[in-house]
């Protein structure tokens, strides 16, 4: 071997004791960032899972993340301060409400900071679960049943459970009202249940307490619109009327059931306002108060159909009907409050769902020859 090979071999050598070192550096990095990161995520982990103590914990103002760690280690809560702070820094937590909080050896490194943070007990979502605008009650107890282990029979035997529907309007006597238990409404709940996506937080949430969510959903959501008036009025066969909180939810779930659009939702609000007006008042003739007398979910509506004897069929009774067909969303809530001044009288939609309005029945069966028998 020659002196150049010696000095060849004696590079190879270096260079692969090189990669090896490299290597058995990188895996230790490796190693070592498992190592950290399992003893980071576990020491997040509640002090005692099952205990039910729990603890007054004082967070003054300005308060760092070291001395809320320290304090929560001496109150019991956790069982290492500073690793709470570390959590804290990680997951850029700075901003801490001040007051005083009742605290469990229960709860993990991310509940205790997400109270901190908000200034409320923060509990894990388990489930979210999506309500449609203009859902019926039996829709919204098809999807609770479909997405929670809930049941949609016991849902609905709820939903008539007088008894139940009582204690709630005693819990909600501003807004929950005597209309509801008319003989004539179906389910005395219907339009009342905010259409939302709802944060779950229990494994087996209890169908009142689901119930009581959207319930107070609609108390900071629907009840304000209502309340942003004095007083709601239109005029029935003539003379000025005041419509209640209920008789609001069913006009704005007829449109809600009627509407494509946002501009659609008041021009159909001025439809129904100038029928009502009418001496005597002309019949709503809504064919989504027809399915929701037949309990059916239909494409079209028969004209059979619309000599269902039946108090919510607006085709052969005039006003509106005795309460709520679904739930309405923010835009027809507001469009109710707010309708187009018009001189219509008819709408109709077309195959592909646009509204074209009439002020006379001759030129409504001229947009019925357009758009509907010549489509």
């Amino acid at each position: 071997m020659s002196r150049y090979d010696d000095i060849r071999f004696s590079k190879n050598v270096s260079s692969y004791l090189s990669l090896i070192i490299i290597g058995v550096l990188a895996i230790g990095v490796i190693v070592i960032s498992i190592i950290a990161y399992f003893y980071i995520t576990s020491i997040g982990d509640p002090l005692d899972a099952n205990s039910e103590e729990t603890g007054e914990v004082v967070i003054d103002s300005g308060t760092s993340a070291g001395m809320i760690g320290e304090q929560l280690e001496e109150e019991g809560i956790i069982d290492n301060g500073r690793m709470f702070e570390v959590y804290l820094r990680l997951n850029s937590i700075t901003n801490y409400q001040a007051g005083e909080y009742e605290l469990s050896p229960a709860m993990d490194f991310e509940q205790i900071a997400r109270t901190l943070e908000t200034g409320s007990i923060y509990q894990e979502v388990l489930h979210k679960v999506a309500i449609p605008e203009g859902y019926s009650v039996e829709q919204i107890a098809e999807q609770f049943s479909q997405n929670l282990p809930v049941s949609e029979e016991r849902f609905l035997e709820l939903m008539t459970d007088r008894e139940f529907i009582e204690s709630l309007i005693e819990d909600y006597p501003e807004m929950l009202s005597e209309e509801i238990l008319d003989e004539d409404v179906k389910y005395p709940l219907e339009g009342y249940l905010f259409p939302a996506t709802y944060d779950i937080t229990e494994e087996e949430p209890s169908i009142e307490s689901l119930i009581r969510q959207m319930l107070d959903a609609t108390k900071v959501n629907s009840f304000p619109i209502y309340n942003s008036v004095d007083e709601y009025t239109i005029t029935y066969e003539g003379e000025s009327k005041e419509l209640s909180f209920h008789e609001f939810l069913t006009f704005s779930s007829l449109i809600e059931m009627e509407a494509t659009s946002l501009a659609d939702r008041s021009m159909i609000a001025s439809v129904f306002i100038n029928r009502m007006a009418e001496q005597p008042a002309m019949p709503l003739q809504t064919d989504p108060t027809v399915l929701y007398a037949l309990g059916e979910h239909q494409e079209r509506t028969l004209f059979k159909d619309l000599e269902v004897e039946d108090p919510y069929n607006t085709y052969i009774n005039a006003g509106l009907p005795p309460g709520p067909i679904g739930s309405p969303g923010i835009e027809s809530l507001q469009s109710t409050l707010n309708p187009s001044n018009t001189d219509y009288f008819y709408f109709l939609a077309d195959s592909e769902g646009n509204n074209h309005f009439a002020e006379t029945f001759e030129e409504h069966i001229e947009n019925r020859e357009e758009y509907i028998n010549n489509q």
